[in-house]
C-alpha cells in the first residue's frame, strides 16, 4: 500500500506539470494573439518555474534504492578541534534541520551530547518524511569550515572538521537480527530540554555493538524503556546501511570503478574567510552564498551528488 501511494502521487504530479504546461502554452497564445506583452511574461515565466520542477522530478524518480523512500538518521560528529570543531558541528546540525524545514521533512532531536563551552560533541536527528534518505544518503562523509575563530583573541583563521553520518529508518518488514550478548546498554542522564523529569533519572541509553563497534543512543524519551527501544531501531539502521554501502561498493567494483562510496571521506568545504565559498569535492558545484547554504539551501548540491551517483551506476 505504501508503494502504491508513493507511485499514485508521482503519477499526479506529472499530471499537475502536464497540466501546467498546457494552460500557460494556451496562455502566451492567446496573449500574442491580443498583443498583451505583460501575459506573454507571465507565461514565459511560468515555463521557466515548471521546467525547474519538472528537472527535480526527473531526479526523485531516480531515487529508486532500496531504502530511499524511507526516513533517515542523521548524526553529527564533531572532528578534533575542542570548542571550535564542537561549534561547527552545531552549525551542520542547524543546516540539516533548517533543511529539511524547508522541503516539509519533519527533523526530531533524539540525541544530543553538548559541548564544554560551546556547540555539540554529537547529535542525532530523525529526519521523517518521502525519500529523506534518498536526498540525504550523500551527505555522508566529512564537513571542512575554514574561517576566523570567534573563540580565537588573536582573530586567527581556523580549519574545522564534523563528520556526518546518515541511516535509513528500518522498516519493520526488513529483517536485522541483532544477538542480545554482542550489546554493551550503558544508561545515564540526559542533557538538554526534555521536561522537568529529564534529569531526575538515568533514562538516556547508549547501546554499543561489540563486533562491529557502532554506537548508538537516544535520550528524548523520560521512559528508559522507549530510550532503548529507539535505540535498537537505530542500531539496526546503522547495520542495514552499512549492508547496503557494501553492496555498492561490489557493485563499483564489479564495473571496474574505483569508489568513494562510504564514511570518512571530505566531500564538502565551506570557507567563511577570507571569501564567501561552498564547494562540493565530488561534483565541482559551487557558490559563493555560503550563509545561504549554511541557512539550510542544500538542494543545488542534493541534486548534483544525485545526479553523480547515477551516473557512476550508469559507467
Amino acid at each position: 500500500m505504501r508503494e502504491r501511494t508513493h507511485l499514485d502521487q508521482q503519477i499526479q504530479a506529472v499530471r499537475i506539470l502536464e497540466n501546467s504546461l498546457q494552460d500557460n502554452i494556451d496562455l502566451i497564445k492567446l496573449a500574442e494573439e491580443e498583443s498583451e506583452s505583460t501575459l506573454v511574461q507571465e507565461g514565459e515565466s511560468a515555463l521557466e518555474k515548471l521546467n525547474i520542477e519538472a528537472q527535480r522530478r526527473q531526479l526523485e524518480s531516480l531515487l529508486s534504492g532500496e531504502a530511499d523512500s524511507n526516513d533517515a538518521y542523521l548524526q553529527v560528529n564533531a572532528g578534533a578541534g575542542g570548542t571550535e570543531a564542537q561549534d561547527w558541528a552545531q552549525m551542520i546540525l542547524r543546516m540539516y534541520t533548517r533543511w529539511a524545514e524547508q522541503n516539509g521533512y519533519k527533523a526530531t532531536l533524539l540525541e544530543k551530547s553538548d559541548g564544554e563551552e560551546a556547540g555539540l560533541k554529537s547529535a542525532t536527528i530523525k529526519v521523517e518524511g518521502n525519500q529523506a534518505y534518498g536526498w540525504l544518503k550523500s551527505e555522508n562523509g566529512v564537513h571542512r569550515l575554514v574561517r576566523i575563530s570567534p573563540y580565537d583573541s588573536s582573530a586567527r583563521r581556523h580549519t574545522s572538521f564534523a563528520s556526518v553520518s546518515v541511516s535509513p529508518v528500518v522498516d519493520d518488514d526488513i529483517d536485522i537480527t541483532v544477538e542480545e550478548k554482542d550489546l554493551r546498554i550503558d544508561t545515564y542522564r540526559s542533557q538538554g530540554a526534555g521536561g522537568q523529569h529529564v534529569n531526575t533519572t538515568d533514562s538516556a541509553v547508549r547501546i554499543t555493538h561489540i563486533p562491529t563497534g557502532i554506537v548508538v543512543a537516544c535520550q528524548t524519551e523520560r521512559s528508559q524503556h522507549q530510550n532503548r527501544a529507539h535505540a535498537l531501531q537505530m542500531l539496526k539502521a546503522k547495520m542495514y546501511e552499512e549492508e547496503l554501502r557494501k553492496r555498492e561498493e561490489e557493485q563499483a567494483r564489479a564495473h571496474g570503478e574505483k569508489t568513494d562510496i562510504g564514511w570518512g571521506h571530505q566531500i564538502r568545504s565551506y570557507v567563511l574567510h577570507p571569501y564567501q565559498m561552498v564547494k562540493d569535492l565530488r561534483t565541482g558545484v559551487e557558490t559563493n552564498q555560503s550563509d545561504v547554504v549554511l541557512d539550510g539551501d542544500l538542494g543545488p548540491f542534493l541534486e548534483a551528488a544525485l545526479a553523480h551517483r547515477v551516473n557512476k551506476g550508469k559507467g
